[in-house]
């Protein structure tokens, strides 16, 4: 049985292209046609899925708990135990050198692989099928989850701990833009008057990159205490 067909078995999945099957399992350092693009899909597919799946489910909680939510489900940490669950660092097209260093086992990559397939799936049989393929390997998690136990993000959680003190929030400024249009780093700086320092964060989102910042102030501000 050839890789193709494995994976296929493995996700309960056949395509008709196999080729998107092929560029979602190829990383860039491997060759041009790589998963960049479908990965970048295959996020917004998730996001949507996933949203629409809580939207559903908690049908009294508000934006703010729903994204919270989202946020600890689409997160790459997810994303790379799912990947792993499916064993997809064994059929990942990897360059020499990350092969080297054990890239088929980086969480990043492992990540970026699974939302490849989704964007994949999406192209090859439609949303209802990424849609499947999606809530099946949520279904547990979903299952689990609970409004009540959610965490803030860290920038609510920080901005709340400053108007708690009566102290200015926080400021936050995109200092530069890096890659390509379809795979953006947003570098961003943050301060407040109590911490004497910039702080620095990165993601591929501003909002990601803020949320990095502001988690880091927030733990000097706790080990001030």
């Amino acid at each position: 049985m050839d890789s193709g067909k494995k994976v296929s078995k493995l996700i309960d999945y056949s395509f008709n292209e196999v080729s998107l099957l092929e560029a979602a399992l190829t990383h860039r350092s491997a060759a041009t046609n790589n998963n960049e693009r479908l990965e970048f899909l295959g996020d917004s597919v998730l996001s949507l899925i996933i949203s629409s799946a809580l939207y559903e489910k908690f049908p009294d909680s508000d934006e703010g708990v729903l994204s919270r939510l989202r946020a600890s489900l689409v997160k790459g940490e997810t994303l790379s135990e799912l990947a792993k669950d499916l064993n997809l660092g064994d059929y990942i097209n990897l360059g020499s050198g990350e092969l080297k260093s054990g890239g088929f086992r980086r969480a990043s990559i492992l990540a970026d692989a699974f939302e490849a397939l989704i964007g994949a799936i999406y192209l090859d049989g439609g949303l209802e099928e990424a849609k499947k393929f999606i809530l099946s390997h949520f279904s547990t998690r979903l299952q689990n989850l609970n409004p009540q136990l959610v965490n803030k993000d860290p920038k609510t959680q920080l901005q709340e701990y400053l108007q708690a003190r009566g102290l200015p929030l926080p400021v936050y400024n995109v200092v530069a833009i890096e890659g390509k249009s379809h795979q953006q780093t947003f570098i961003v700086e943050g301060q407040v008057d109590v911490v004497n320092q910039v702080i620095t964060g990165k993601g591929r989102s501003r909002r990601y990159a803020e949320q990095q910042v502001a988690d880091k102030i927030l733990g000097l501000l706790k080990d001030d205490e």
